[in-house]
């Protein structure tokens, strides 16, 4: 992608500062990991069992370790290096646990940590043909991210997303045992999982809302959790729970921050409640959908 400023009406391209060293890269992850990925950083250069984890992070929403590591070379195997470290964590849960509560003074229980949650992302400024064919799976635990930075001082971050037609890994890694034990025990949601839980109503209702959703802003993402679907730019806009009688959702506002006139959304900060953000609406119909699309639109 060209990156360009504009002086009156006349383009001038701005050139690639190419990262000279993984570790620039590294920096600028582990300064902003909440605003690019909503992780919180763990620690730094982590050690374990003589493999070093360039950044071992925290997802509080899904409750799970994710592990970065940071590539300038492209002809490493990232399928194979993933679950080395995908393994790690699994065989060495308890470490990890110290690690988190160590660092961050916390009493994390491994009672506390969803494992099935765990995965592992790559970041570099650009990925192989064969990197990307490699890990487009739907339910491989491999992210990749790619970064580039350039003259004017301009970041663009970039998840690679899978095709909508990804097949499963699990035939593939059948014969290996210790493949096998990692993706039986790790689970990667997609949002057919969540829709299951719906009725055929619910299911259409929530292709409505999905759709305005997508409309409000350019690069929303669509992320599916264990309890619910997460619309998300940079942060969780909203996240839905689909049900057989209704959808509920969680607006990423904090309490007091939402213009409700209608007063339709009930504030839940208070309350226990699986997704991010203190207001939900119950929706049953697409009555209202023109009004909780612009609640929506107000965390953007």
């Amino acid at each position: 992608m060209k990156i360009y400023t504009l002086n009156n009406t006349k383009l001038n391209e701005v050139d690639e500062k190419v990262f000279k060293l993984e570790r620039e890269i590294q920096q600028v992850f582990e300064d902003n990991l909440d605003t690019v990925m909503g992780l919180t950083l763990v620690r730094s250069e982590f050690t374990i069992k003589n493999k070093r984890i360039d950044t071992l992070a925290y997802d509080k929403q899904a409750k799970a370790f994710i592990i970065i590591e940071y590539k300038r070379d492209k002809n490493v195997s990232v399928v194979d290096q993933g679950f080395t470290y995908l393994s790690l964590m699994l065989e060495n849960k308890a470490d990890f646990i110290v690690e988190y509560n160590e660092q961050l003074k916390q009493n994390l229980q491994r009672t506390d940590v969803d494992w099935t949650q765990t995965r592992v992302a790559f970041v570099s400024p650009s990925f192989t043909e064969n990197q990307i064919l490699a890990t487009n799976f739907k339910d491989i635990a491999i992210e990749l991210w790619e970064v580039k930075r350039y003259d004017n001082n301009t970041i663009v971050i970039n998840e690679v997303k899978k095709s909508r037609s990804a097949e499963s890994i699990k035939p593939i890694t059948q014969q290996n045992k210790e493949l096998k034990r990692v993706t039986d025990e790790i689970v990667v949601y997609t949002e057919d999982d969540l829709l299951v839980s719906g009725s055929d109503e619910t299911r259409e209702l929530y292709g409505k809302f999905k759709d305005g959703i997508l409309n409000l802003a350019d690069d929303i993402q669509v992320i599916a959790n264990k309890q619910y679907i997460a619309f998300r730019k940079a942060r969780n806009i909203v996240c839905m729970n689909i049900q057989k009688k209704q959808i509920r959702m969680w607006i990423g506002a904090k309490a007091g921050a939402l213009d409700d006139a209608k007063g339709i959304a009930i504030d839940v900060s208070n309350t226990g409640h699986w997704g991010t953000g203190d207001y939900e609406v119950n929706v049953t119909s697409d009555k209202d959908l023109e009004y909780i699309l612009s609640l929506i639109k107000q965390v953007l």
